[in-house]
């Protein structure tokens, strides 16, 4: 049986192999912890990142909000929207990384959404 954590860098090549076809729209990758979430938008064509957002950002935990539910996945969704149209980006593709479109991952989708980006 093989280790975790490179089945968890298989599943994440093999969803990153897929976005690949999409070419030149930046993407927006998920990283999820057990405490917190975070996203980026990454612009891969000139290597650097458009717009990021986290459940770890003072406003945010200053507010009392936690970052291990879905209601903050899906507020810190539509922060990482707002963030990236005032940057100039509205199209990206969904980089959900190794985890599923499940839960957390799917709320702040669906939040990203929500706040004008396309995906």
């Amino acid at each position: 049986m093989k280790p975790n954590k490179s089945k968890r860098l298989r599943r994440s090549s093999r969803v990153r192999r897929t976005i690949v076809v999409h070419g030149g729209r930046p993407r927006l990758s998920v990283y999820r912890s057990q405490e917190h979430i975070y996203a980026q938008v990454i612009d891969d064509a000139r290597g650097h990142t458009v717009a990021a957002a986290s459940s770890l950002e003072k406003t945010y935990r200053e507010a009392g909000n936690k970052g291990s539910n879905r209601d903050a996945a899906a507020a810190i969704g539509k922060l990482i929207a707002e963030r990236a149209v005032a940057a100039g980006v509205t199209d990206v593709v969904f980089d959900r990384g190794a985890y599923l479109y499940h839960g957390r991952v799917k709320a702040l989708a669906e939040g990203a959404r929500e706040g004008g980006l396309n995906f």
